[in-house]
């Protein structure tokens, strides 16, 4: 069975492009228009990673893992920011909240892939 993957970002192409790259790869997608979306479908889905932006309207990046890790059902699922921010105390914000990894954009899809494949195995 296909892994799924949860991309939220506020940006319809950035969502589009990150879901046509995994959908290629062979991964489910379920897309999300921010935070306050993401975690309304999570609290129902089980996913096997969150693609997340930083920066969204109604409920941030940040917040978003918060609210991911103090949920039972993605308590543990790999969170990785896909992010213009490249601050270092951003990425620190963003480990203390549960982030498993950070990814810069713009990004090359087979970039994003390899951190894919390389937490999900």
């Amino acid at each position: 069975m296909a892994k799924l993957i949860m991309t939220a970002d506020d940006s319809a192409s950035v969502r589009q492009m990150v879901a046509f790259t995994l959908k290629q790869n062979g991964y489910e997608v379920i897309e999300a228009v921010d935070g306050k979306d993401a975690l309304t479908k999570l609290s129902s889905k089980k996913v096997d990673m969150l693609l997340t932006d930083l920066n969204m309207p109604h409920l941030d990046g940040i917040g978003l893992i918060k609210g991911v890790r103090s949920s039972a059902l993605n308590k543990f699922v790999p969170i990785i920011m896909l992010t213009t921010e490249s601050n270092d105390g951003k990425k620190s914000e963003g480990k203390a909240a549960g982030a498993t990894g950070w990814i810069v954009k713009p990004f090359k899809p087979e970039q994003l892939i390899a951190v894919v494949k390389k937490i999900l195995g």
